[in-house]
């Protein structure tokens, strides 16, 4: 991870950069969010692993995204030991968006699940 990028230092903590990061247009910054084997539900109908792929797909998604982001009202958290499971309400409308978090040796965490998009008829 780059010095000069604040870590996740808690699960909820990865919403908040991640907002700030798409609204920086820092698609490595995004992708150092994700642990290397990471497995991203984006774009959607498809499946998207590992961190260099994902970076590649927040390139693209920062590249065409209006902005701003804005960081979206955050479900409690579940834990489960180093796993985390976070969920926000989607300003959009979208339904939801749930993921997976794990605590990594120095205790910062990254995104190992993510599904940004759940549709609200599900």
């Amino acid at each position: 991870m780059t010095d000069n990028r604040e870590p996740a230092r808690t699960p909820e903590d990865l919403a908040r950069l991640f907002v700030e990061r798409a609204n920086a247009r820092d698609a490595e910054g995004l992708a150092e969010l994700y642990a290397p084997d990471a497995v991203l539900a984006f774009p959607p109908g498809t499946v998207t692993v590992g961190r260099e792929a994902i970076r590649a797909v927040c390139e693209r998604m920062v590249a065409h995204a209006p902005l701003p982001f804005v960081v979206e009202e955050p479900l409690p958290t579940v834990r489960y030991g180093d796993l985390a499971l976070t969920s926000t309400r989607p300003a959009d409308g979208t339904g939801g968006r749930v993921q997976v978090a794990r605590r990594q040796p120095d205790g910062t965490w990254l995104r190992v699940v993510d599904r940004p998009e759940l549709p609200a008829d599900r």
